[in-house]
């Protein structure tokens, strides 16, 4: 009854709210009543006060933090260990993912792989393994009243794999025709280029491919598995309907006697970026790919908080961004456009983006290196854009913390990041604090010509102007061929 209460009020009363406020707009229209700009409407501050979750260290060097919350009998945990693709040995790069898989699908030394699969299923019980590339994440949700039993399976996939061969060829081949279809993405090619360009030199830069694939044998997973997996190497996040006296008690239990020694791996940031570069792949599709990419401040940098305001500003603002407003809205050069920036604690990477018509791809190109160039130079106007971005990042950043898991896991993750503790519940006044001279700042250092790859996907036979106006290519591949993957 009370799970139903809560999907009541979750999904029909702003339903209904809605309709209240069509109807109040409407008769406002009717009787000739003057209606509110959106934008003049005064709210009162938005006040971010998370819940500080619970942090243990168990004997064994897990690091558990826990958050209560009884609204819905259930609970969620995520176990994080510092394990990913930048660890692949070379030559064998996809080993981290078919490591991560198979301990899920894999089986224990007490249940095969379908007993486990029954077993949840019987109990309505999730169990999922994912690999970043310098972390993988054991992840379960669970009814309380069956936390027990996921737990025992939890902690059995996560302390006792096997590594079925039958279930690594299985993994390998699926991943093998992933691959193989990789080809006929254009997108996904150039973004895989684009990331082995922008890591050059870097094992985040080695991609895995058909050849890394079937390379792989059962021994270099246990050989993986050994490295990587135990207590000292990995953290747990523990929220839902469950007390923390208890949700410790539990973990003791099924993990505290998991005993290996060996603290935390560490993975070194990126050397330097070797240059500013152009690079084309050839494939013969109507549309193309532009990346403009560069390496941007980390997470614990002075500049962070100032980057993610001019990368919105720039282009991951949506429409009101300066790329998406003018290459695609404007000028009509391409149906997709934008930015990104992905910061990590110690380095980001930020890109520029369009899929472009294949006739339209080099001024699409000049007119996105004109934005750049034109924030870097020109800065950003007083007023406007600035109060627009800061408020929309706030709004996203506050709103990101909608569930109990999401907190707790953040908070994790800062530990895990090296992070300061107070990182989240300072980012909305850091963010407020960001004044234009920040942002002429981190404009000037990070969006130097000096350090911008460009990637362009497609036929230049197809370009109404020729890719040469942008200089020399650095690198030109045949995108159709497979041992790109």
């Amino acid at each position: 009854m009370e799970i139903r209460r809560q999907k009541i009020i979750k999904y029909w009363v702003p339903l209904i709210l809605l309709i209240l406020t069509l109807i109040l707009l409407s008769s406002c229209a009717w009787h000739g009543t003057p209606v509110t700009d959106p934008d003049d409407i005064v709210y009162a501050p938005l006040r971010f006060e998370p819940p500080e979750a619970q942090r243990v260290k168990l004997e064994n060097g897990i690091i558990l933090y826990m958050l209560e919350d009884h609204e819905i009998p259930l609970v969620n945990i995520s176990a994080v260990i510092r394990m990913g693709s930048f660890y692949d040995p070379p030559g064998k790069e996809g080993l981290a993912k078919i490591t991560g898989t198979v301990m899920r699908t894999g089986g224990t030394k007490s249940m095969t792989g379908n007993q486990i699969d029954e077993e949840l299923d019987f109990i309505a019980g999730k169990i999922a393994v994912s690999v970043g590339t310098d972390s993988c994440t054991l992840s379960m949700s669970v009814l309380e009243k069956d936390i027990d039993k996921g737990l025992q399976i939890f902690s059995d996939i996560l302390t006792n794999p096997v590594f079925s061969e039958e279930r690594i060829e299985t993994a390998k081949i699926l991943e093998i025709e992933t691959l193989e279809r990789i080809s006929d993405n254009p997108q996904k090619i150039a973004f895989r280029e684009f990331r082995r360009l922008i890591y050059h030199g870097d094992p985040r830069g080695r991609l895995s491919s058909v050849e890394s694939i079937g390379k792989i044998e059962r021994d270099d997973l246990l050989e993986f598995y050994k490295r990587f997996f135990r207590p000292g190497n990995m953290m747990i996040a523990l929220s839902g309907d469950i007390e923390e006296k208890d949700a410790e008690r539990k973990i003791k239990n099924s993990l505290g006697k998991w005993n290996i020694p060996g603290g935390p791996e560490v993975s070194p940031p990126p050397p330097a970026c070797a240059g500013a570069s152009l690079n084309y792949i050839y494939k013969d599709t109507p549309q193309s790919v532009i990346i403009i990419g560069q390496p941007a401040p980390g997470k614990e940098s002075p500049g962070y908080y100032a980057f993610e305001i001019l990368d919105f500003i720039t282009g991951s603002g949506g429409f009101r961004s300066r790329i998406f407003a003018e290459v695609r809205n404007r000028l009509g050069l391409a149906y997709s456009a934008g930015s990104f920036y992905s910061p990590r604690t110690e380095y980001g990477v930020f890109g520029a983006y369009a899929m472009a018509k294949g006739s339209s791809t080099v001024d699409a190109l000049s007119a996105m290196t004109k934005i750049l160039d034109n924030v870097r130079d020109e800065g950003v106007e007083p007023g406007g854009e600035l109060d627009w971005a800061k408020e929309s990042i706030i709004n996203n950043f506050i709103f990101s913390f909608a569930e109990p898991s999401q907190i707790v896991t953040r908070q994790m993750m800062l530990e895990f990041d090296g992070l300061p503790d107070n990182f989240l519940t300072t980012y909305k006044d850091n963010i407020e604090m960001v004044n234009l001279n920040d942002l002429k700042y981190v404009a000037t250092r990070y969006l130097s010509g000096e350090s911008r790859i460009v990637l362009v996907l497609g036929n230049k036979d197809k370009f109404s102007k020729p890719l040469s106006l942008f200089g020399d290519f650095h690198r030109e591949i045949n995108g159709t061929e497979n041992q790109e993957h």
